[in-house]
């Protein structure tokens, strides 16, 4: 049997955008793999695709989420500064190494003094970081620097890294400045799933900063599950590596993710949206929902996981990679969200 190649668009001839979450300020969104353009076209230009199976694809603008700042100051007597008490609360919810963590904030704080017109946060390095290497637990360089970029922009590899995101003006407070240097940073056939690890695992620091007693829970482990499955393919039916497949289909990889937590759920869109408490339509999803989409009355065909920002989780559709989307667009079929836990 053959393969089918990945692409991270969804649908024939689809250009999507994506929300880019980060603390700085409302940010837009960056072209996905099949089509490598150095810069996005003008929102106006895109063709709005409507794909009956797989929900919304054009980017819809949401609320920048706000990371806890990192400790500052001195050290009491005798006691420890406050850039660590904040990286020892942290570290464990984040499952970030405290010194990883005091390594992403010391670069933020660096760049805000180099470079403030670049709006480095400390959850860009925390992203690259686990992108990179899972913090310097697999080895190697800990941020992913080349041999050239850590001679050209020195220091520590959090400050230099900093350096080579914040390199030629860049503004990281805007969608396509944030989505066009994690590109420059990490080139080569792996970049845009690289791009899609570091927008996750941003994302899912910026909002555990700011909550970390949930961090133990099931739609925390559920999310974490499920940014663990992109780049694997869409497939029909499939329930994922374990169950013998290449991939998932947009209910398995749900199913997944929360069988992953401990918490059971039926197996289709369509039986996940009827047996789940819904969440009220006046209310933002939140991290861990399920978002659904067709009709109530008669069909569900879609669902995606919830990351938050305005983000989903998704597995879209026969030949493309799951990945992040928008969750919600004017004029779609989305149909409510659903809370499993």
């Amino acid at each position: 049997m053959t393969t089918k190649p990945t692409s991270w668009a969804r649908g024939a001839a689809l250009r999507g955008l994506v929300a880019l979450p980060l603390v700085a300020g409302l940010v837009t969104a960056g072209w996905l793999l099949a089509d490598r353009s150095p810069a996005p076209a003008p929102a106006a230009a895109l063709p709005v695709a409507r794909d009956a199976a797989s929900g919304p694809s054009v980017l819809e603008v949401s609320a920048p989420v706000k990371a806890q700042e990192p400790g500052q100051g001195a050290s009491g007597q005798g006691g420890k500064s406050p850039l660590q008490q904040w990286a020892e609360q942290l570290a464990g919810p984040l499952d970030i190494p405290a010194e990883a963590l005091i390594g992403y904030a010391n670069g933020e704080l660096a760049l805000r003094s180099e470079d403030p017109s670049c709006h480095l946060s400390w959850v860009t390095l925390a992203g690259v970081g686990s992108a990179a290497s899972d913090h310097g637990r697999a080895g190697g360089n800990a941020l992913g620097l080349t041999a050239a970029q850590a001679k050209k922009y020195g220091g520590e590899a959090p400050i230099a890294a900093g350096r080579a995101l914040c390199a030629g003006g860049t503004d990281l407070g805007a969608g396509p400045g944030w989505w066009k240097a994690i590109a420059a940073y990490h080139p080569g056939s792996d970049a845009e799933l690289f791009r899609q690890r570091v927008l996750g695992m941003a994302q899912l620091y910026a909002t555990l900063s700011l909550d970390p007693a949930s961090a133990s829970s099931p739609r925390v482990r559920a999310t974490r599950f499920a940014l663990g499955q992109l780049g694997l393919p869409y497939v029909w039916g499939g329930n994922g590596p374990d169950a013998g497949a290449a991939g998932f289909d947009c209910s398995g990889l749900t199913k997944a993710s929360y069988d992953s937590a401990g918490v059971a759920l039926p197996r289709t869109a369509d039986s996940q949206f009827r047996a789940l408490p819904p969440v009220p339509p006046t209310q933002e999803p939140r991290l861990g929902d399920l978002v659904f989409y067709g009709s109530p009355a008669t069909r569900i065909h879609h669902v995606g996981l919830y990351l938050g920002n305005g983000l989903m989780i998704n597995a879209p559709t026969e030949g493309q990679a799951i990945q992040i989307h928008t969750y919600h667009s004017k004029g779609d079929d989305y149909a409510g969200a659903g809370r499993p836990a």
